[in-house]
């Protein structure tokens, strides 16, 4: 009975364990770059994002206060809220600062695969912005547009390799500009106080649209609906690391720099973010 009991207790433990907890969300690029998991989480992110002195503000920073909310329906089902908050715009120059809210973005994502052996998972994944914000801070513009995704990860025990690829679809391809967005992460599981890795985002805008004669695009946080972008790929890197300050609950820090010109809107910037995991 004893031997019994022992071997039942080891298997429910070894059960219990997965190649997923020692894994960990994005930092970088927070509003699109989505995880393939499936959890129920309160995430609190601060971003500190300063402009190229190149853009047409001559620089200037943008701080950013947000939450996304994710509700595992099932094992393989969640809705997620990936975008809200509040955006503090402060150009340089003689240009006026401005503050007001985010748009709304929500939808579902579905782990079509998710093998414990093989140590992978692949979720696609659809989302709705609608243009809830101020347009004083470049947001409320348009009559929304769609986020279709991928997302997905490949563990080999302590290293992990999480993907994104998705498509931007505006309803008024005139307001606001298409684009695909990539996204790629390397982390190494070293102990649960450290979690270091690197990662790289990226935007191509596939269209024209004619509400600013910019060359750029805003990345990910703004779709300026710019006149002369189409063809135009933004990239940027980062590094950074998650701690987990216990089983459900972990802190990230990412640092990002634009690599390619011109910049726009993407000089460096500083991400922060907390999750809660119930």
């Amino acid at each position: 009975t004893s031997l019994t009991t022992t071997l039942i207790l080891s298997a429910v433990g070894a059960q219990a364990e997965s190649w997923k907890d020692k894994a960990i969300s994005p930092v970088t690029n927070p509003l699109f770059f989505e995880d393939p998991r499936i959890t129920s989480e309160i995430r609190p992110i601060f971003i500190w994002h300063n402009i190229d002195n190149s853009f047409l503000t001559g620089g200037g920073d943008v701080q950013v206060y947000a939450a996304q909310l994710r509700w595992a329906v099932t094992d393989r089902l969640s809705i997620i809220a990936t975008k809200d908050g509040y955006i503090d715009f402060n150009p340089s120059g003689t240009l006026a600062h401005e503050s007001g809210f985010a748009d709304l973005a929500a939808g579902v994502k579905y782990a079509l695969i998710d093998d414990e052996e093989a140590q992978f998972i692949l979720t696609p994944g659809l989302k709705l912005e609608i243009p809830t914000g101020n347009r004083d801070v470049f947001q409320g513009n348009g009559k929304g547009e769609w986020d279709l995704f991928v997302s997905a990860a490949k563990g080999w025990n302590n290293f992990h390799l999480v993907g994104n690829i998705g498509a931007r679809i505006p309803n008024d391809w005139s307001e606001k500009t298409a684009q695909l967005h990539y996204s790629v992460q390397l982390d190494y599981y070293t102990c649960q106080w450290f979690i270091p890795f690197v990662a790289a985002n990226a935007f191509t805008v596939l269209n024209d649209a004619d509400q600013l004669p910019l060359n750029v695009e805003g990345f990910d946080l703004i779709n300026f609906g710019s006149s002369n972008a189409s063809g135009r790929t933004q990239v940027t890197v980062g590094t950074g690391f998650r701690s987990r300050l216990r089983d459900n609950l972990d802190i990230g820090f990412a640092y990002e720099i634009g690599v390619t010109k011109p910049k726009g809107l993407f000089d460096d910037r500083f991400t922060v973010d907390m999750i809660y995991r119930f």
